[in-house]
């Protein structure tokens, strides 16, 4: 994301410790600057361990995988708390800290595929920018429900009978709030330490809206959603401030691989610089006929240029943001590829946390409305979005 985003949505965030995500360890940030410049955690990495081609793991069996793995630490000389994530399912690998003399092994371990630097990750919406709203919600719900103005767009507010869940993959969900139906059974939590580590609830905001517009109820109160009263399962990779890493939203991808079902939708409302390890894990995840919901990003530039947005494959859609006239939202990223469709993402109302509501703009709110309509199925199209600015107008997904 460029600086302009950075800046307006995690000024209070640059100044946290970056609990290094799915770590016990805590990195302090010392200098904001460079953090909005590279956004690089130093001294951390992705390794991504080579395909089963070679018939040593296949993904998905631990076991399997967990050799290769350990091969690849005694080889690296890596002890067991260097490493603090493992991937199983949508990729084979781990995140750790290493120094030179352990990244020179492996890059010589015919094992590994690749690594890369581990980087801040944040989530999508240019919360205060004109139209946005605050970010800070109302903290209550209004005591006649409201049809926000994107859910008719699409065709939604339609109760949801099937047997499909939508996983957040953001900063958790409000666990209580009356609007949503939640299962925390099923979720996942990247944080090992901290406040963010102590539940799945959302200290944010920004989850509880993404699952309010995929699946608030249809409840005579706040507000309904697309697919109103479908499960919505948190999947917090993404901490009070909104920031994560990417060694940890590729944990929550992997978690979602490995516990997901075909029809299932999976909401990414996040983004950031290009990431090859959770592009991978994102196309692997969605293999299995799970529908991946991407934003397209917020810096008004080429999507192709942020990750996970760029991801293309059968089940991933990438949603850029219009407005309630199908106008282009001067903020969202273009280009088809890797754009499907375009949904509304300007003045979005839906739920909050702590039981309140919120209204406010981003690609992360585009992207829950394709969530819900893929979880509804039958996705087709009506109309295309006005002034696209790469020329090709995105098609405005409807149910």
């Amino acid at each position: 994301m460029n600086n302009r985003i950075i800046r307006k949505i995690t000024a209070g965030a640059l100044v946290l410790m970056l609990a290094v995500v799915g770590c016990q360890n805590v990195t302090e940030v010392a200098d904001q600057d460079d953090l909005i410049e590279n956004q690089v955690i130093e001294g951390q990495y992705i390794v991504v361990m080579k395909s089963s081609n070679d018939g040593q793991f296949k993904l998905g069996d631990v076991e399997q995988v967990e050799a290769v793995r350990s091969k690849v630490m005694s080889k690296a000389q890596l002890s067991e708390t260097d490493v603090f994530l493992k991937y199983n399912n949508a990729i084979a690998g781990f995140a750790a800290h290493l120094d030179e003399a352990q990244l020179e092994k492996l890059r010589s371990d015919e094992n590994v595929k690749y690594i890369e630097k581990d980087r801040i990750h944040t989530f999508a919406p240019p919360c205060g920018t004109p139209n946005g709203g605050s970010c800070d919600g109302d903290g209550g719900g209004s005591s006649n429900q409201e049809t926000p103005y994107g859910i008719t767009r699409v065709n939604g507010g339609v109760t949801y009978t099937g047997s499909s869940v939508a996983w957040i993959i953001d900063t958790g969900i409000d666990l209580d709030h009356p609007d949503l139906n939640v299962d925390a059974s099923r979720g996942f939590n990247a944080f090992t330490s901290g406040r963010d580590a102590k539940s799945l609830d959302d200290g944010n905001g920004h989850g509880s809206h993404v699952a309010g517009t995929v699946a608030a109820v249809d409840n005579d109160q706040g507000v309904i959603g697309v697919a109103a009263g479908a499960t919505v399962i948190p999947v917090k990779v993404l901490d009070s401030r909104g920031s994560g890493s990417y060694s940890g939203v590729i944990a929550g991808v992997d978690h979602v691989g490995a516990n997901g079902s075909a029809g299932d939708v999976a909401n990414m409302s996040l983004g950031g610089p290009v990431s090859q390890a959770l592009d991978d894990a994102v196309l692997a995840a969605s293999s299995n006929g799970i529908y991946f919901s991407l934003a397209a990003g917020n810096d008004s530039e080429d999507a192709n240029n942020s990750s996970p947005a760029r991801v293309n494959g059968t089940y991933i859609v990438t949603i850029s943001a219009m407005d309630s006239n199908d106008d282009w939202a001067y903020f969202s990223n273009f280009g088809n590829p890797p754009v499907d469709y375009a949904s509304p993402g300007v003045s979005v109302t839906s739920t909050w946390k702590d039981g309140g509501y919120n209204t406010i703009s981003g690609t992360s709110m585009a992207a829950p409305h394709a969530a819900g309509v893929l979880l509804l199925g039958n996705a087709s199209t009506d109309g295309t979005v006005n002034g696209d600015p790469d020329g090709n107008p995105d098609p405005i997904i409807v149910h």
